[in-house]
């Protein structure tokens, strides 16, 4: 758990609606709009204290530049376990989609991430607890709200996690440009796919780790996708062999 805030109007509103732990919403007196009306009613109806004030001020406590004079304090951001997203994935009659991140530590990329993650229906996101970013106001902002909705687990063994999931009937495939075609490959079963870090991939413990490797074919002149578009297309992948 860390401490955190969410900063934008649309992230906020969504962080009330999940009943995330908010202590206080900061409002700048400029900030108008159907969106803040929308907030400041729904934080009016869970109890949350809000208060209007100076667009200096939102400046001061905000920790991103695109926070659209909205900013939530969070007391804590509470991270998921192994079995919650695989409980997740059981009491929806699914099999578990679980996406691994092998030291992802660009902001922007776990926050894009999360939010694909979640409108592709994945159960939940697995990051390390060390090497790598966490859960923090510009991966809020950049999921779009989709970090107070989707299951984060917080693991210190990234392997470990990996042989548990196995353990619990998971495949586990990593992104490589060495695998198979990811159209060539059987994505329907439990599966969690790991996607690497921007600069290096995945690390060589963890590939070796990994049940199979999938790669997504590239026909240009560019032979590498960053990684939260590299998760993208392959989770797209999933849930369309899936359908």
């Amino acid at each position: 758990m860390e401490k955190n805030t969410i900063e934008g109007r649309n992230p906020v509103f969504e962080a009330l609606v999940s009943d995330a732990p908010i202590e206080k919403i900061f409002i700048s007196e400029t900030a108008h709009g159907s969106q803040i009306s929308k907030i400041i009613a729904e934080a009016k109806h869970r109890g949350v204290m809000y208060k209007s004030v100076s667009a200096d001020r939102i400046d001061e406590i905000a920790e991103t530049q695109s926070n659209q004079g909205v900013v939530a304090l969070v007391s804590q951001v509470s991270y998921c376990t192994l079995s919650d997203i695989l409980d997740l994935a059981e009491q929806k009659g699914e099999k578990p989609f679980i996406i691994i991140c092998d030291e992802i530590t660009d902001p922007h990329n776990l926050g894009a991430i999360i939010r694909t993650a979640n409108a592709a229906g994945v159960h939940g996101v697995v990051i390390p607890k060390n090497r790598a970013v966490g859960v923090n106001a510009v991966v809020f902002k950049t999921s779009a709200g989709a970090a107070a909705h989707t299951l984060v687990a917080k693991v210190g063994n990234l392997s470990q996690a990996i042989n548990e999931l196995k353990d619990r009937g998971v495949w586990i495939t990593g992104a490589d440009m060495s695998g198979t075609e990811m159209y060539k490959e059987d994505l329907t079963g439990a599966i969690a796919v790991v996607v690497g870090s921007e600069g290096k991939g995945i690390s060589k413990k963890i590939r070796e780790n990994c049940d199979f490797l999938v790669s997504i074919p590239m026909v240009g002149q560019i032979n590498s996708l960053n990684a939260s578009v590299a998760a993208s297309v392959i989770m797209y992948e999933v849930l369309r062999q899936r359908r």
